[in-house]
């Protein structure tokens, strides 16, 4: 019979799809917390452990791998992030518990839970990356397993996950200092599935780290694409930029509230050809309109019919620029997407704050930059 984690009657619509619900590293993390504590001071083996998340939703969570030892305990929780890509799907969360001399119950990381070794985050420097909503609920467990059985001592509680230390590498942690692992995370316990939640609050993070450590004008890459010209063509310091992926808008509006004086965006023109048409979030799913709002600047530009028609019919913004570079109107046509990319960007902001853009191809190289982004070329390159 398979076993119920309390989830199945959880789950949104995606493109006509049930997707499921999942639970974070946080819950697995605490969930067997509770298994380890209870297993150390009672005297049976623990099977499973329920988990009350922050959302209110009652997990029933399988214990894996349980080890005895003289005075501790291991076992270990499988993450199911449900219908969410995710990296640390299927991963086994350890946890640790052993008495201690000292009153009180401690909670450190171990193998695969990355230590912070910056400024700007919810730990200090040196401690393990566990968040503050999954410390709550691993000390929460302990405390209370200790209660039940009358334990009056100390607990050291060690979080480890040894796939963590790969799968750390794939994560925004090493550009946010945190080295040697994952974080453990979760705010609510519980993953809903395709969240951009997840992604904007990672974007963040991100840039209170920067704000926290002097940069007030900051360097924002949509992806890969933008952060390679930025090292290989621009004299700007290649290591600061941070990825907003498709969350232009947001990323402009997280920057005024945390206080943020200015933002230079370096962008492929397929990304940002959105932007000069008032598409804040870049993702094909939200909208394109690539080639019509490049085929509308081209006839602005002085194109005629034809060379519109022709980008019309194109099938990426590469093949659309090499038309308007064949009728001889790149530059006049950049110029116009520049002016309205400048429009929207002030437009979504209301000119509270320095916005810009710098737009590339991998064919012609630089296409243009925005009226105010000199200006944040010299501010962010001051920063150094």
């Amino acid at each position: 019979m398979e076993h119920k984690t309390g989830l199945e009657d959880y789950y949104v619509i995606r493109g006509q799809k049930k997707m499921r619900f999942g639970y974070t590293t946080g819950s697995c993390a605490a969930a067997a917390c509770k298994g380890a504590v209870n297993m150390l001071l009672g005297d049976e083996e623990l099977p499973y452990v329920s988990l009350m998340t922050p959302k209110g939703i009652e997990l029933c969570l399988e214990l894996h791998d349980i080890k005895k030892e003289d005075n501790k305990v291991t076992c270990a929780v499988k993450k199911d992030a449900g219908d969410d890509p995710d990296t640390t799907n299927g991963i086994l969360v350890y946890a640790t518990a052993e008495r201690t001399k000292e009153p009180g119950v401690m909670v450190d990381g171990g193998i695969g839970v990355g230590r912070v070794t910056k400024p700007g985050l919810s730990q200090k420097i040196g401690e393990a990356a566990i968040n503050p909503v999954p410390k709550a609920m691993i000390l929460r467990e302990a405390r209370e397993a200790a209660d039940s059985h009358d334990y009056e001592g100390g607990l050291k509680i060690t979080i480890s996950v040894p796939q963590g230390v790969e799968i750390g590498k794939k994560t925004f942690n090493p550009r946010l200092g945190i080295v040697g692992g994952i974080s453990i995370l979760g705010t609510t316990g519980i993953v809903e599935p395709m969240s951009e939640k997840a992604l904007v609050e990672s974007i963040h993070v991100e840039m209170k780290q920067h704000f926290t450590q002097g940069e007030e004008y900051l360097l924002v890459t949509p992806g890969n694409y933008g952060a390679d010209y930025l090292r290989e063509h621009m004299d700007l310091p290649f290591e600061r930029n941070i990825k907003c992926s498709n969350y232009v808008g947001e990323t402009i509006d997280m920057a005024i509230d945390m206080g943020v004086k200015g933002i230079l965006f370096v962008s492929h023109i397929g990304k940002f050809a959105k932007v000069a048409g008032g598409i804040m979030n870049t993702h094909s799913h939200s909208a394109d309109s690539r080639v019509e709002i490049l085929a509308s600047n081209a006839i602005r530009a002085g194109g005629s019919l034809e060379c519109a028609k022709a980008v019309l019919n194109s099938g990426t913004t590469d093949e659309a620029l090499d038309i308007i570079h064949e009728n001889g109107i790149l530059e006049d046509t950049m110029k116009e997407i520049m002016t309205r990319i400048q429009f929207y960007l002030n437009h979504r902001s209301y000119e509270q704050i320095l916005l810009g853009a710098v737009v590339f191809n991998n064919t012609y190289g630089y296409l243009g930059q925005t009226e105010d982004a000199a200006e944040l070329i010299k501010k962010i390159q001051a920063q150094k």
